[in-house]
């Protein structure tokens, strides 16, 4: 088996059974923002389009689902792997291209093609990209894969039952916003910017440690930035204010944190065997002297593709739309949202408070406990967006239905809030259509009977995380304030009160355990 390296999450993997391309992506980006680090324009495109048997798309978002890249490259007859996700957006996004040989993939049921067996394990939850994320697992008899990327599976153990993979592909640099686009002073975009990197090393080393994988290659991401009015967001921030580790930076973490394991640079053209066990990786676009310059040298890496590559920004920006006038534009918004809103309770009670919208000449409102988008009249917000008027016109346009998949993974705006992050805010805007909110409220709808409860400390707490559902007996830490720190996410409730620290709502149902009352009610061993 040979993987090769497409850039940010991209892999062509050869298998005795056939040839997977994965998450091809050549960009830019969300709005002409991300472009894959390091350059992967050099690779033979051409011949991983002809040479590819099936087609895998780990999820929607763009800086892993590339339609003009698939549009040149890929024969329209391949077949595609689809995960088995709740709502068929991606389904509808891959025929609209053209594709129509599909095989569905049954969350965690391996499919076999001759030697080769295949499973894609999808998550389905709100927070899951958008609303949905999944890996890949390869296994062709001559050796085993587990192409994770960008998804954090609650199941351990379900995806392992394909077995430990020779070689774990994983992502550790995140795609978020926060905290750089934020109303925030710069030693509070630093100090923020340090946690969330330190929640992403822990995240990547927890499954690190439990799929227990020998090699270990760190991918999907970090981005470039190269619109001038971004650059200096690139890597830890030209002032220390972002979040996008790189590879090399989090290969030196995992050797002082894990020596155990062999991790190993896997860029555009690192091609690793997989025979019998044995791994072995060698690069095949870059020499040694580029990879230092664009790892050591890295700022002025990213000047020398900034200024390569400015005609692909100004293509970009040609083709918005042109800009609504905000009349017209507040109508488009309230007719889209309002129905929506309606259909909304959990969300517009979660939100709870107003949330205010400056899009070019237009400054509204959108009031969730009325279920209302009207014009801003002084009214006491919560949240507070200021985002170019082009960038809401080509949504209207397109009628995108994910604004967390085009807006706000584009950087190209600036929020502010008043007290902790609502991700219920956050989940509305990413499923702005009837199928999406449906599927949300009933999903929030089910997390609430959650009877069951365990130790985690000297505490008995809900097992199931009020997050993302991870049994907390397994990702659950108490410290000796009675703080839970939940390992998926970083997310952290007061088990005194029982309040998220993290967000506003998910509190968690918690006891502290009585040494003499409640040992003498458990049951004897």
């Amino acid at each position: 088996m040979r993987i090769t390296g497409l850039g940010h999450a991209g892999m062509f993997i050869e298998t005795a059974g056939g040839n997977i391309i994965c998450d091809p992506v050549l960009g830019p980006s969300f709005f002409g923002s991300w472009f894959p680090f390091p350059d992967n324009r050099g690779l033979d495109w051409e011949r991983f389009g002809r040479e590819a048997d099936f087609l895998y798309i780990s999820h929607r978002h763009r800086d892993h689902f590339d339609p003009k890249l698939l549009e040149r490259y890929i024969r329209k007859d391949i077949e595609v792997l689809l995960p088995e996700y709740p709502i068929d957006d991606l389904e509808k996004d891959i025929r609209a291209l053209g594709y129509d040989n599909i095989t569905y993939a049954p969350a965690g049921e391996v499919i076999e093609r001759g030697d080769l067996k295949i499973m894609i394990t999808p998550l389905r939850a709100p927070s899951d990209g958008p609303i949905g994320d999944s890996s890949l697992s390869v296994d062709d008899g001559t050796g085993s894969v587990l192409n994770q990327n960008d998804s954090h599976p609650l199941d351990l153990e379900a995806l392992l039952d394909f077995g430990t993979p020779d070689a774990y592909f994983t992502q550790v640099s995140g795609a978020i916003w926060w905290p750089m686009v934020y109303d925030l002073p710069l030693e509070a975009k630093q100090n923020f910017a340090q946690l969330k990197r330190d929640a992403q090393n822990k995240r990547a080393m927890y499954y690190i440690e439990k799929v227990d994988a020998p090699h270990v290659f760190p991918m999907a991401g970090p981005p470039m930035f190269l619109r001038d009015e971004l650059f200096d967001f690139n890597g830890l921030g030209r002032n220390g204010e972002s979040i996008f580790t790189d590879q090399k930076q989090f290969l030196a973490h995992m050797k002082e944190l894990a020596p155990q394991y062999d991790g190993r640079l896997f860029i555009p053209g690192t091609v690793v065997t997989v025979d019998g066990g044995a791994v072995t990786s060698e690069q095949t676009l870059y020499t040694d002297a580029e990879i230092a310059h664009i790892f050591d040298e890295k700022w002025d890496y990213l000047e020398e593709q900034r200024a390569a590559r400015q005609q692909e920004i100004r293509d970009e920006e040609a083709s918005r739309a042109e800009i609504i006038a905000p009349a017209e534009m507040l109508e488009a918004i309230r007719t889209w949202w309002e129905p929506l809103l309606k259909k909304s309770r959990t969300i517009r009670l979660g939100v709870g408070g107003c949330v205010r919208f400056r899009i070019g000449e237009l400054d509204m409102v959108v009031d969730f406990p009325r279920a209302k988008v009207r014009e801003y009249a002084g009214d006491e917000c919560i949240y507070w967006y200021t985002i170019p008027a082009d960038l809401v016109s080509t949504n209207i346009r397109d009628h995108e239905i994910d604004w967390s998949n085009s807006i706000f993974l584009s950087m190209q705006f600036h929020v502010g809030r008043s007290g902790k992050f609502n991700e219920f805010l956050t989940t509305f805007l990413k499923c702005l259509s009837v199928d999406r909110i449906e599927y949300v409220e009933n999903w929030y709808s089910e997390q609430t009977d959650q009877t069951e409860d365990a130790e985690v400390g000297d505490w008995v707490v809900q097992r199931r995380c009020p997050h993302l559902r991870a049994d907390l007996t397994k990702t659950g830490k108490v410290d000796e304030d009675g703080i839970l720190t939940c390992s998926m996410h970083d997310w952290k409730w007061d088990l005194n009160t029982g309040r998220c620290l993290s967000t506003s709502g998910h509190a968690i149902r918690s006891k502290k355990i009585d040494d003499v009352t409640d040992e003498a009610l458990r049951p004897a061993v």
